[in-house]
């Protein structure tokens, strides 16, 4: 009879009269034959056609067409009433005393969830369906929404109740639970925006039936498609959270009403985090395809987050309530994916691309993975710090130089700086850090717990990193390697100084990278014990010339007093020599560059090592210096860049010898300057001459030739005040108010101030105001479409970087990359000292090695007053100890972060 019937209504009256009057008094055993099986998919068919007749007579729904809006009332009424039917049909189910066996209901649940599903579509999309008229139905379709709202809730009860028979063909009692399981998963991307509740309530049972029924159907899980909603899910809930505290931010009053939706909407963020975390670590292994999902959904979120660049303005108080609520929560997300390969190599593709906006929670994750690998065991460590080749096309780079591409790819971040919240050892809070800074710490602290068989994959990265066209990210290469100097033996330490002093003498001309090996030579120099400077001198004597480029590069204040005196002699004594070999010879422009480099020895000895010079030898200094400017002309000057260096280094050279500089010497030196800048020379020879200018502020200059000097000189503050070049700018500025501070001749500073615009610009710097008013938000504008105009001709440099360290350096006879073991660490106290790091830095407690005194704990990111170097760059310092495990009496290490100076001036020995 209900087989055949063709009324909607007598269909669902007779489908009432079987679920109340016949079905509880049916075998539960034999209801998927006799019930289920014949009646359900008519009932689904039944539906199906009720919902295409509503769906195509909707459109034609209005007030004043009566027909069409009994009849779409009429439907949806009798659907309600289809759906009742359902529920008494599941409730029934319930309420049996008996064991249920899915395989005995198993149309049942499919039918329902496909009712189900149908409803909440048509009720999702019924603005669109009604078409303004939505009025005139709303009452039904808010009952329809109940009753299928119910329905759900019963059926989820039932499956609860559920078991699977051990006795059924094991792959079709599976595949029904996994159907059961899907088309629940559909039902939630459907209700996700409806109502928040149930659709966490619906996750919820999603989640618990996966882990009940785990072992029989881990295999059949869609879990790619499970790990992507619930993903979707939480970015969706997380931006609804960031929306609400940025119009609570921006309206200013605390509204109570708009507080409690965005608590709601954190705890829901929560959920879905805590619900991530718990189906991740039980399915861990079925994951291999869902690596990419998880390393977005990170990304995702942090780039909307402050302080990126790309997040919204929110106030404090929310920053630290969605940071503990649910930042803290998502976590353990990464401590559980360490382990898992197929993460790994998502995270450190070689050919990973990312956008601007996720380049910086990138650089986040790295830190965050570097802080929790040294509690894991060393085949994990050895898993993310070595490089591997899956394929010819699939690369896997090493953790460490992963970290130092992210760190490059942030140079808005790093400009503007984003700041980070610090710690300290104790846990307790600390002031904000700049993103070099936190880089820095968290790296030095990776580094104080690296396992010894990792040390050469170490060496490799920071030596390619201080290779980097990249300044800031030589730099911060530079900050590391003094930290593994700082704290090795003081033998390995020399060890690395003879080694970057062999690379410097075999770099074939001037080049960035020979720049950057500079830099990180003078800076470990600082670190050598007395003894070990002696043997360097030893190996090195700077009486012969071709050593003169390593002590170019060295700041004579690392030397004892005595040794200072010796080699400042002695690199005066062969300078002056070979300045006037050169002098008595050719003289031809191919000479020039050995000659520079002679100059610029001369000229670390001034700036650091002035009072180890005598008067004969100061003398004999700036009689060279006053021949060599004798050769000087525009011409040559312009034309020639061996001759523009050599330009700049005679002018700093001849400044610090201003006060007994013959008149006519200044003279010329002033004419020829004037003379240049109208030429419009390079910008690092207009530096040159603002160093020089600036001098003669301490100078009174004679009456005789004051005709000549005076007018020349404001004649070049004139024209490089009005440079447009913000670096020359800035330090013209502060050239010239060094030099008006300092003159005797100040009627000739008006004169240096050409029109009103540089006068107020002087004014503006002395006042400390800035030249243009620019809100936080449209700096932050410009620091990222900066970024885009900057990064292109970087990324060639980069580029052209990568093929000259990897294919063209060859060193001492050896490949770097081939035998970088060999190089650095194959040293005879390698394996003493990377013992000695293990029991010094194990989790986070450090103890000197053989007996000496212990210490107790590694405190990162502590300022250091009483050993802050001038300029306050990343120190690393041990109280009571110039050294660490190579020195006595070692105290707990302590890295010291504060704003990062300039990394070519040294300061006295220890504190660098």
């Amino acid at each position: 009879m209900y087989r055949h019937s063709d009324s909607w209504m007598e269909h669902i009256q007779i489908l009432k009269v079987l679920v109340e009057m016949f079905l509880p008094h049916m075998n539960h055993l034999t209801l998927e034959q006799n019930f289920f099986s014949p009646v359900l998919p008519k009932t689904v068919k039944l539906f199906d056609d009720m919902m295409y007749e509503l769906t195509s007579q909707a459109r034609g729904l209005s007030s004043q067409n009566l027909e069409i809006q009994t009849t779409l009332r009429n439907i949806l009424e009798t659907m309600v009433q289809l759906l009742g039917a359902l529920t008494g049909c599941v409730q029934h189910i319930c309420a049996t005393q008996e064991s249920i066996i899915l395989e005995n209901i198993h149309s049942l649940p499919s039918s329902v969830l496909h009712v189900i599903k149908s409803t909440f579509v048509h009720c999702k999309n019924s603005e669109s369906v009604y078409s303004g008229r939505l009025h005139l139905v709303s009452d039904l379709l808010q009952a329809l929404f109940k009753e299928a709202y119910s329905l759900q809730k019963q059926l989820m009860e039932l499956l609860d109740m559920v078991s699977m028979d051990p006795l059924v063909d094991e792959n079709v009692d599976i595949l029904n639970m996994v159907t059961v399981i899907h088309s629940l998963l559909e039902i939630c991307s459907v209700i996700s925006s409806m109502d928040h509740a149930f659709h966490a309530n619906t996750w919820k049972f999603i989640i618990k039936q996966s882990l009940k029924h785990q072992s029989v159907i881990k295999s059949q899980l869609k879990h790619k498609e499970i790990i992507t909603s619930l993903c979707e899910d939480i970015l969706l809930s997380f931006h609804s959270c960031v929306q609400l505290a940025e119009q609570m931010t921006e309206s200013d009053a605390q509204d109570n009403a708009d507080y409690r939706l965005f608590q709601k909407t954190l705890k829901l963020c929560r959920f879905f985090a805590n619900s991530l975390l718990h189906y991740t670590k039980e399915f861990l292994p079925f994951l291999s395809d869902s690596c990419c999902t998880l390393h977005q959904l990170y990304l995702q979120i942090h780039s909307k987050f402050p302080p990126s660049l790309y997040a919204v303005r929110i106030s404090k108080a929310q920053q630290e309530e969605i940071a503990g609520a649910f930042l803290l929560t998502l976590d353990p997300l990464i401590t559980q994916l360490l382990t898992f390969q197929p993460f790994v190599q998502v995270v450190l593709d070689s050919r990973l691309e990312l956008p601007c906006e996720l380049q910086f929670p990138q650089c986040l994750l790295l830190v965050v993975i570097m802080d929790k690998l040294p509690a894991q065991p060393e085949d994990v460590q050895t898993l993310w710090c070595t490089e591997s080749q899956a394929s010819e096309t699939t690369t896997r780079v090493s953790l460490l130089r992963a970290i130092f591409y992210s760190f490059e790819q942030c140079s808005g971040e790093l400009s503007l700086p984003v700041h980070l919240q610090g710690v300290r050892s104790q846990g307790q809070a600390e002031g904000a850090i700049t993103l070099y800074q936190h880089v820095c710490v968290h790296l030095c602290a990776f580094i104080a717990s690296f396992h010894p068989s990792l040390f050469p994959e170490l060496d490799a990265a920071l030596l390619n990193a201080v290779l980097s066209a990249s300044m800031i990210t030589s730099l911060l290469a530079v900050d590391a390697w003094c930290f593994v100097a700082r704290y090795g033996s003081a033998e390995l330490c020399a060890h690395h100084v003879t080694i970057v002093a062999h690379l410097i003498k075999s770099c074939p001309g001037e080049c960035y990278q020979l720049t950057n090996l500079s830099i990180l030579f003078r800076r470990l120099f600082f670190f050598m014990a007395p003894p070990q400077q002696v043997e360097f001198i030893q190996k090195f004597p700077p009486k012969e010339a071709e050593n003169l480029p390593l002590w170019q590069c060295i700041s004579f204040q690392a030397l004892p007093a005595e040794l200072r005196k010796q080699t400042a002699h002695e690199v005066s004594g062969v300078g002056t020599a070979q300045c006037k070999k050169w002098l008595r010879g050719t003289r031809t422009l191919g000479e020039l560059e050995s000659l520079n480099t002679v100059l610029s020895a001369l000229l670390a000895v001034c700036q650091s090592a002035t009072e180890a010079l005598d008067i004969g030898q100061q003398t004999a200094v700036v009689e060279v210096g006053s021949q060599l400017w004798s050769f000087l002309n525009v011409k040559l000057v312009t034309g020639q860049p061996y001759v523009q260096q050599t330009f700049n280094l005679l002018l700093p050279l001849l400044g610090f010898f201003i006060q007994t500089l013959d008149p006519q010497l200044i003279c010329q030196v002033v004419t020829l300057q004037t003379s240049l800048l109208r030429l419009e020379p390079p910008d690092h020879v207009r530096l040159a001459v603002l160093d020089f200018v600036s001098s003669l502020g301490k100078l009174f200059i004679p009456q005789a030739i004051q005709d000549k000097i005076l007018p020349n000189l404001s004649s070049i503050f004139a024209l490089l005040l009005t440079d447009r070049n913000w670096l020359l700018e800035q330090h013209t500025l502060e050239a010239f108010t060094q030099f008006a501070e300092g003159t005797n001749h100040e009627e000739i500073v008006p004169q240096c101030l050409s029109s009103e615009e540089t006068k107020n610009k002087v004014v503006s710097f002395l006042e400390k105001t800035g030249f243009v008013d620019e809100t936080a938000a449209a700096r932050v504008e410009r620091v990222k479409q900066e970024r885009g105009v900057f990064w292109e001709p970087f990324a060639k440099v980069t580029a052209e970087a990568a093929k000259w360290s990897s294919s063209q350096v060859q060193i001492l006879g050896v490949d770097l990359h081939t035998t970088r073991e060999a190089v650095l660490w194959q040293h005879p106290t390698y394996k003493e000292t990377k013992e000695d790091w293990q029991q010094m830095f194990a989790q986070g407690q450090s103890s000197s090695p053989k007996g000496k005194k212990k210490t107790t704990s590694l405190t990162l990111c502590k300022k250091s007053p009483s050993r802050a170097p001038p300029g306050g760059r990343v120190q690393v310092s041990a109280a009571g100890s110039s050294r660490g495990p190579g020195g006595t009496g070692v105290a707990a290490p302590e890295v010291s972060c504060s704003r990062l100076a300039s990394h070519e001036n040294g300061g006295p020995p220890g504190e660098d």
